[in-house]
């Protein structure tokens, strides 16, 4: 396995009771644990969530008797979110890209976009893009959007780079490689 080389900071070096980072070495990470998602009614969010996407409530969380949030499960595998009752900050973050799931293939996609129709869920077109095939533009009963891209086969790879913008993959790599993060 190839290691890539990462930044290690001269102060972690004299934490008392630490050892530094091998410089050219990264932490171990097992992925996304789960997304924390900002609504204004936790009970309504958790229905669309189950009813649009297949999510269960497996979590609940209260505080002084008041139920604040919920966490869910996906049966397919997907990430595990949790709904927080958070008003402004659903309100801040409505209208934006909130987060992009993976599915497995083209397939996957269309038929998430025929579930979506037969729900009446507004979204966009499945469609193919410089980083895969993508579904756009569904949006939680708060205002986020989310998108949804492949990420088996069609997916970018480091042996299968996608140009994401007009100088090229390799013109951003070699870009990367000039900045001095030390």
């Amino acid at each position: 396995m190839e290691l890539i080389d990462v930044w290690v900071p001269a102060s972690a070096a004299r934490e008392p009771g630490r050892q530094a980072p091998r410089a050219g070495s990264a932490p171990r990470l097992e992925g996304i644990h789960h997304l924390k998602v900002h609504v204004t009614d936790v009970r309504r969010s958790a229905l669309w969530y189950q009813r649009v996407l297949g999510y269960r409530p497996v979590m609940e969380f209260v505080e002084a008797d008041r139920l604040v949030g919920y966490g869910l499960d996906h049966p397919g595998g997907g990430t595990f979110l949790t709904l927080r009752l958070d008003p402004d900050h659903a309100a801040d973050s409505a209208g934006r890209v909130y987060f992009e799931m993976g599915a497995a293939d083209k397939a996957a996609l269309d038929e998430l976009a025929c579930l979506l129709n037969n729900l009446g869920e507004p979204h966009g077109p499945v469609l193919r893009t410089p980083a895969g095939w993508l579904l756009p533009d569904l949006h939680d009963p708060d205002g986020h959007e989310m998108r949804f891209y492949v990420t088996g086969d069609g997916a970018p790879t480091a042996d299968r780079p996608a140009r994401l913008h007009d100088a090229g993959p390799q013109a951003w790599i070699e870009q990367l490689d000039r900045l001095d993060l030390t």
